[in-house]
């Protein structure tokens, strides 16, 4: 027998007993060198096979052991466990282990869990052991036992996914996406797709943001002169038409997802890494503060968190910009929006764990991270009459390729409805949604299978960037818009529920967010908006 660790591997699936030792019976005795205190002995009932190897996890019901065949997941009923690590299930208490980005695990994730913790009437227990180690137990007052236990590792992302493989953690907390490369890791570590839908849970959106000193008279920077600048291609205002003032950088520390997420943006823009020349802070504090002291710096701050430094609009040659605002962030309208993910591999959880985790979606979790501080994932209704700067855009950007009539039949279908910020972008030239786009759809279709569109028309609003001719644009645009409205429907079993409709439209380049002569401006040009009207 050859062991096997990928997905499709039989020892990979969740067997029955019977099922297991009898895929088991070509083979020996097992033993596997493994840590000591987790090592455990399992024996079918009959007594006729026995199997050795590493407890990496229980969930209630199924034990997961490391093996020389791989990783294996059976059921405690369907075997005799020995080894002091045989959970009891008298005893046994669901625990959830996180571990990654520690502005995830100081704010975002502990707000959620006291939050889930007072909705279902359970008390919070806070056990620190030293400053990257916390634990949250919820206890029920009335018997006062634990009903999930949540630990928090606060490290880095990179870290998160390092503890990720090592089976050290059962959820990566992560402050960007992760790389091509590290999605290989994953699945060779028989992890499975983490950028699947159900493997990536969107939590919520952040942004960057560019900040100068106040006073300074600069309004605006376009994504490739902030990548020119961070790369020192450009090392004195003058050059921006600004003072004889050599540019002084500055960013947070390097282990910040965020941090690495926008050097991996800037070195897409410029082909080159970040310059030497870069000050490191610690925190967003001490980096606002040196930044509004000193009238040649530049730095980059979180979305709400720029303290007296004056932020700058991001836009382009083509005189759009974008300001950072709620309703930039949530659609990723903003160009330097970056998610805030939990990453899950193919792994059973406790129940319990899983009953937090579907919570984070409800309304009542959405109004928690807003009051966080944090940009969540909740609709956000931004009506027509306030989207004068887009209209704007789509005027002055208009030509001979999108015309007034155009323009006129995108107004007549648009003007009746309300936009909502669920918006999905896609890779270039494709109908293939992005990573943190496919976590969209889950949460549109479970809102429409929660009745949370009960009554209303919903339409999905295709748009693409500039590039190609008005046609190919529409046509690529209405294939985007008809791509999402068939994974919805795919998740809904193939229908929708009554008392709601999913209608598509195509509208090309008519209404451009970014300057296309740029790829940062082009992947927010190609979307498609989720529009809601009374049901006809």
């Amino acid at each position: 027998m050859t062991p096997n660790r990928s997905a499709t591997s039989p020892f990979s699936s969740i067997l029955s007993g019977a099922v297991l030792w009898a895929a088991l019976a070509v083979a020996p005795v097992i033993g596997t060198a493994q840590e000591p205190d987790r090592e455990v002995r399992l024996t079918s009932r009959s007594g006729t096979l026995t199997l050795s190897g590493s407890l990496l996890g229980y969930d209630g019901r199924y034990l997961r052991v490391a093996t020389e065949h791989g990783e294996l997941t059976l059921p405690l009923t369907g075997v005799i466990c020995e080894g002091a690590a045989c959970p009891d299930p008298e005893t046994w208490v669901p625990e959830l282990r996180l571990s990654g980005a520690a502005r995830m695990g100081e704010l975002v994730l502990p707000a959620l869990v006291d939050g889930y913790a007072r909705e279902r009437g359970l008390a919070l227990e806070i056990a620190e052991t030293d400053d990257t180690h916390r634990t949250y137990s919820l206890v029920s007052p009335g018997d006062g036992e634990t009903r999930l236990r949540v630990s928090f590792r606060l490290t880095s992302t990179q870290d998160g996914f390092a503890d990720l493989l090592a089976d050290e953690a059962d959820l990566a907390m992560a402050e960007r996406l992760l790389d091509a490369e590290e999605l290989s890791l994953a699945r060779d570590a028989g992890l499975g797709r983490l950028d699947a839908p159900g493997r990536l849970q969107l939590i919520g959106l952040d942004a960057l943001v560019p900040v100068v000193a106040p006073g300074r008279p600069i309004a605006a920077l376009s994504p490739s002169q902030l990548a020119r600048l961070y790369s020192g291609g450009i090392s004195n205002w003058s050059e921006l038409g600004g003072p004889e003032l050599p540019v002084r950088l500055h960013l947070g520390p390097e282990a910040s997802g965020q941090m690495q997420g926008f050097a991996a943006m800037m070195r897409a823009l410029s082909g080159e890494g970040l310059s030497d020349e870069v000050t490191r802070h610690s925190d967003n504090a001490a980096l606002a503060a040196a930044v509004a002291s000193d009238p040649a710096a530049i730095g980059m701050l979180p979305f709400g968190r720029t303290g007296v430094a004056q932020p700058l609009a991001l836009g382009g040659s083509c005189g759009l910009s974008s300001h950072a605002a709620p309703e930039t962030v949530v659609t990723g309208d903003f160009p330097i929006t970056l998610p805030l993910v939990l990453y899950r591999p193919m792994r059973r959880l406790p129940e319990g764990a899983e009953a937090f985790l579907g919570w984070i979606a409800t309304a009542e979790a959405q109004l928690v991270l807003r009051r966080a501080g944090v940009t969540g994932l909740a609709p956000l209704p931004i009506p027509i009459e306030v989207q004068g700067r887009r209209l704007a855009g789509a005027v002055l950007s208009a030509g001979e390729d999108v015309g007034l009539a155009d323009l006129q039949r995108m107004l007549r279908v648009l003007e009746p409805r309300l936009r909502l910020s669920t918006t999905f972008r896609f890779e270039a030239g494709e109908a293939a949604l992005d990573a943190v786009s496919r976590s969209r759809v889950v949460q549109l279709a479970q809102a429409i299978r929660d009745g949370r569109h009960d009554g209303h028309s919903l339409l999905l609003a295709g748009f693409s960037d500039g590039r190609g001719g008005p046609v190919a644009n529409h046509d690529l645009s209405l294939e985007r818009a008809r791509a999402v409205r068939a994974s919805v429907l795919s998740l809904l079993g193939g229908a929708l529920p009554p008392g709601v409709t999913l209608e598509v439209a195509a509208f090309g380049e008519a209404m451009p967010m970014g300057c296309d002569d740029t790829e940062t401006g082009r992947s927010i040009n190609r979307r498609v908006e989720l529009w809601e009207g009374p049901l006809r």
